[in-house]
Formats: structure tokens, sequence, C-alpha cells
């Protein structure tokens, strides 16, 4: 067999079942992929900016597990009572966003100043570490695109930012990845137009396959 092409890694592994509907003004696209695990993304209409991507898979036994938020961020519980809960407004909190030239990873409640901290690309493990000099925050981060369709990683494309109490990190996307991403977004196009009728798709899609909307990055 032909090895799958880069457009479709972007989107699903071969022998993914997808569906996909538009609802909110949104492209919401929900992939069963080989392995049972499931993945679902978001895109916005008017830009087919990706705001959402999920995934979860299941235990030895069956049961699903907890969405595991690639982009965009996770959205706030309720208890019992119908308080929304929500993460201590001190703790740092890290979201990825999507952009058309590049990857963005916010990190908000960081208040040292610029010299304490330091964004490095490491080769050996092709992850982006980010830690501080007073050691008050420390985290790997994985750039999920670029593994997945095993390009190299440049230090070049590496940047970074702070202000107002919040890190900014950002890697740009090398040409191949762009090309990719378009192709796999005529390939979504397609797959939308034709799913908009399939009710068991879009059963599964409006029921939230994990509950709630998500919460966008806050843009700060």
């Amino acid at each position: 067999p032909q090895p799958p092409t880069r457009s479709a890694l972007m989107s699903a592994p071969p022998g993914a079942r997808q569906t996909a509907i538009v609802s909110g003004g949104r492209r919401k696209v929900h992939s069963i992929l080989p392995d049972g695990s499931e993945m679902m993304e978001e895109f916005e209409l008017q830009t087919d900016q990706l705001v959402v991507r999920k995934r979860r898979g299941k235990t030895v036994l069956g049961r699903e597990l907890e969405w595991a938020y690639e982009v965009g961020a996770a959205p706030a519980r309720l208890t019992i009572a119908n308080d929304t809960m929500r993460e201590s407004g001190a703790n740092p909190v890290l979201c990825r966003l999507d952009r058309v030239d590049c990857f963005e990873w916010r990190v908000r409640n960081l208040p040292y100043a610029k010299p304490n901290y330091s964004v490095t690309l490491e080769q050996s493990d092709r992850k982006i570490v980010v830690r501080t000099v007073n050691k008050k925050y420390y985290k790997r981060i994985a750039i999920e695109d670029m593994d997945r369709l095993g390009l190299p990683l440049d230090e070049c494309a590496l940047h970074w930012e702070h202000d107002n109490s919040t890190l900014v990190v950002q890697y740009r996307k090398p040409a191949e990845l762009i090309a990719a991403e378009r192709q796999a977004a005529v390939a979504r196009h397609k797959l939308g137009d034709a799913s908009l009728g399939d009710s068991s798709g879009a059963t599964a899609l409006a029921a939230g396959k994990g509950g709630g909307d998500p919460v966008q990055c806050p843009q700060q």
C-alpha cells in the first residue's frame, strides 16, 4: 500500500471514520481512529481557523477517558449546586492556539519579569522547554503537528514574548506543513458538505462527545 500523504496525516490516520456538521458558525469534525480512540476538531467557518482539537481513548475495560485538549481549552466544570468551578486564578494556565503561519502557546498568570524566562528547543525529544530562573515554572511542550508529519525542528522558528503576565511562545510553521494544512482543508470541506445529511454523524456531534462548548484561550 502507498504511505499516507502529509495532508491525510494532518486530518486523521488512514482508516479513520469521519463525520462532520456545520453548527454555531463552526465546522465540527468527529473522527473515530483505527485504534478506537476519538478526535474532535472545530474550525471557524469564516476563517477556517482551527479553534479546538481534542482526543480521548479508552481503558482496557472500554471506559472512555477524559478529553485531552491539543488546541483550545476545556470548558469549566459545574458542581451539583450548579456553581462554576475554575482553576485558581493564581495558577499558570497553558493553552495552545493555531495561527495561519505559526503555532502559538499562551501561559497566563506568569507575573515574573522577562529576564526570568528561558524558552529553548530540545532536539533530543523534540520539545519546547519553558523554565524560569527562579524555578517557579517548568513545562515541556510537544509540537504534535510537526511530529505527525515527521518534520525536523528549527531553532530559528522559535520566538517568544512576555507581557501583561502572559508568556507567548510561537513556532513558525514550515512551508511543507502549511501546504499539507491547505490540502487537508480541501478534503475537510468535501467531508462537511457530504455529511450534513448524515443523521448518525450529526447526532454524535450534536451530543458534544464530551459535553459543553469548549472554552477558547483568552486573548491577552
